[in-house]
């Protein structure tokens, strides 16, 4: 049933063997994921690790904004965990159990982020680590144009745009919870590094919270006829 499914919906962008080569993947940005390399970007694993099958269920069933990666809520329970199984069948690292490890736990965002008024101290420091460990990529602004825009390339080789954490919708989500998971786990085979280590866990949540300021941009003025 997988290899059924797999064929009938991500055969045209994914490719007959998971290569990325599907017939419209040309052209596509991002590219379609290359499954052959067991490279997956969201995840709830340590970096550099297999995700776990409710990672690529939660892909699935909820897409991913402002890609070509639609969601597949048609699909049945029986179908979607058809398709991962066969999924994981297009590289040989799933073979390997070196390449699996538990999810990382996460801690409940702190009851401060949810109450009004006393966000604000914690704005102005997110704001602070913004400017000294993102704003190179994702720009002053958070606009995704950053100085290092030019030289960002991703482990296949193209070109790796920053997000612009301006949008209403972000690929991996907009909830805290979700920002949270990927400044602590980062995005493999992109540039986006992992903060577990170098940011503390206050100095996250503190950075999440200016993030939740962040006003999406102002659409042009309609066009007089």
């Amino acid at each position: 049933m997988g290899r059924f499914v797999y064929e009938r919906n991500c055969l045209v962008c994914h490719g007959r063997w998971g290569d990325g080569d599907g017939e419209l993947a040309k052209g596509m940005i991002p590219k379609p994921r290359k499954f052959s390399t067991a490279i997956f970007k969201y995840r709830s694993t340590p970096p550099g690790f297999l995700p776990t099958n409710e990672d690529l269920v939660r892909t699935i069933r909820s897409g991913r904004a402002n890609t070509s990666m639609p969601y597949f809520t048609q699909l049945s329970d029986r179908e979607v965990r058809a398709v991962v199984e066969f999924i994981k069948s297009l590289s040989p690292k799933w073979r390997k159990p070196a390449n699996y490890a538990a999810p990382v736990p996460l801690p409940e965002p702190p009851a401060w982020l949810s109450k009004e008024g006393e966000t604000a101290a914690a704005v102005v420091k997110g704001k602070a680590t913004y400017s000294l460990v993102c704003a190179t990529c994702h720009g002053e602004h958070a606009d995704g144009k950053g100085p290092a825009v030019a030289e960002l390339k991703d482990t296949w080789g193209d070109p790796a745009k920053p997000a612009d954490l301006r949008t209403p919708a972000l690929r991996h989500g907009r909830a805290p919870m979700d920002l949270f998971r990927v400044l602590t786990l980062g995005i493999d085979g992109t540039p986006m590094a992992t903060f577990g280590e170098a940011l503390s866990e206050q100095q996250r949540w503190e950075l999440v919270a200016f993030l939740g300021t962040l006003k999406p941009p102002a659409s042009a003025p309609a066009a007089r006829p």
